[in-house]
């Protein structure tokens, strides 16, 4: 596990996810990545996507992440598309991202895919204890489907830029009940 009292500053890392929505969690990662990092690569996975799992679309993703960065000029925000072919996609990756000290992802295929490349470590090694927020963005798009409260799973910006724009109204249009039913069929597993 990585000292983050002692973290040395890095030139330049980088981390892939879906970002679906922006949550508290994401945010304690982001804001120690750019603290600790000149450089900060970050990808936005299945960028080409949008399904339950990535009910938002590329730019909305992107204004999230500006929303919740806006007190740092330090990163960069690189589109992955899906490709359906892991050594392809490994590729993109590389030359998208190029040089890295450390690769940060959750995801273990993206880490198997990487590991021969970058040093790989998952996000929540890099973000104190004290401010680790245990949330995915599967409980938040659950309780957007079930109409729970939810704001206290997001930044408060990204909370009102879903609000402001109608997204969680579309998401339970469009989502709602698939997400529910995939709820139903992970809790029965």
């Amino acid at each position: 596990m990585i000292e983050t009292n002692h973290l040395p500053q890095f030139s330049a890392v980088g981390m892939i996810a879906r970002w679906q929505p922006v949550h508290l969690g994401h945010l304690a990662v982001l804001e120690t990545l750019c603290q600790q990092a000149e450089s900060v690569k970050i990808g936005i996975g299945s960028a080409n996507v949008q399904n339950v799992r990535s009910p938002f679309k590329l730019s909305e993703v992107g204004a999230m992440l500006n929303l919740v960065l806006v007190d740092y000029d330090n990163y960069q925000m690189i589109p992955l598309p899906d490709l359906n072919d892991g050594p392809r996609w490994r590729e993109m990756v590389v030359e998208k991202f190029g040089q890295l000290e450390l690769f940060f992802t959750a995801n273990p295929y993206v880490r198997d895919l990487l590991k021969q490349v970058y040093t790989i470590r998952h996000p929540v090694e890099i973000v104190p204890a004290e401010k680790r927020i245990p949330v995915t963005g599967t409980q938040v798009r659950i309780a957007f489907a079930k109409g729970e409260p939810y704001q206290h799973l997001l930044p408060e910006s990204v909370a009102a830029y879903l609000e402001n724009n109608n997204l969680i109204d579309r998401f339970r249009q469009q989502y709602g009940l698939e997400t529910l039913a995939l709820e139903t069929i992970i809790q029965k597993e």
